[in-house]
C-alpha cells in the first residue's frame, strides 16, 4: 500500500467520522428537544388529573369554576423551558400567543358553552332530534358558533354521560331528548349516592 493510498483512506474514515459525529449530534437535539416537549405534555396532564381529583366530589361536575381573568396561568412550561435553548425559543413564542388569546377574552362577553346550547335547543323540541338537525338550528341560532358535526356528537354524548339528556337509537339514526327534571333530578341523587 502506498502512502498515497493510506492518506486517501485516512481522509475518507476522517470525513466519514466527523459526518457521522455531526449526524449524532443533530439526533440528539431532536431526541432532547422531544423529552422537553414530553415532560411539558407530562406536566399538563400531571395538572389535568390533580384538577379533576380536586372537583371529583363537586356537586354538579359539569361546573367547574373557571380561572380569573387576571390570574396568571401556571403553565408547566416554565419548568420545562430550562432544559434546551431550543425550547425556550418556542416557549417564549407560545406564552405570548397565550397573553394575546387572553387579552382578546378580556375584551369580549363570553359566549354559553356548547353543551348548554344544545340542551336549550332540545328544550323547545318534545320530540327526539338527530344531532345533524341539532348542529343546523345551532348555526342558524348562533352564526357565531361553527362547531363541527362531530363536536356537536362529542358534546350530546357527553351530556347523555352525564345523565342531562336521553339517546334514541332507531335503526341506524341516533337520536337525542332531555330527560325531564324529576328524573335529572333521581339521576344526580343516584350520582351523589355512589
Amino acid at each position: 500500500m502506498s502512502s498515497q493510498s493510506a492518506g486517501t483512506l485516512r481522509a475518507r474514515y476522517v470525513d466519514q467520522a466527523a459526518s457521522d459525529l455531526e449526524e449524532n449530534r443533530q439526533r440528539q437535539r431532536e431526541l432532547a428537544e422531544k423529552i422537553a416537549m414530553l415532560k411539558q405534555e407530562e406536566g399538563l396532564l400531571v395538572d389535568i388529573l390533580a384538577l379533576a381529583e380536586r372537583y371529583e366530589g363537586a356537586a354538579d361536575p359539569s361546573r367547574l369554576p373557571e380561572q380569573a381573568q387576571d390570574e396568571p396561568a401556571l403553565t408547566p412550561a416554565k419548568r420545562v423551558a430550562k432544559a434546551t435553548p431550543a425550547t425556550a425559543t418556542s416557549t417564549k413564542a407560545a406564552s405570548t400567543s397565550k397573553n394575546t388569546a387572553r387579552a382578546d377574552v378580556k375584551g369580549k362577553s363570553r359566549q354559553p358553552l356548547l353543551g348548554d346550547i344544545l340542551l336549550e335547543l332540545l328544550g323547545t323540541h318534545d320530540e327526539p332530534r338527530p344531532a345533524k338537525e341539532l348542529r343546523d338550528e345551532l348555526l342558524e341560532k348562533h352564526p357565531n358558533r361553527t362547531p363541527t358535526p362531530q363536536v356537536v356528537r362529542n358534546t350530546l354524548e357527553s351530556l347523555v354521560a352525564k345523565g342531562r339528556i336521553r339517546r334514541h337509537k332507531q335503526q341506524r339514526s341516533v337520536m337525542y331528548t332531555l330527560v325531564e327534571p324529576a328524573r335529572r333530578r333521581t339521576a344526580a341523587a343516584e350520582a351523589g349516592a355512589d
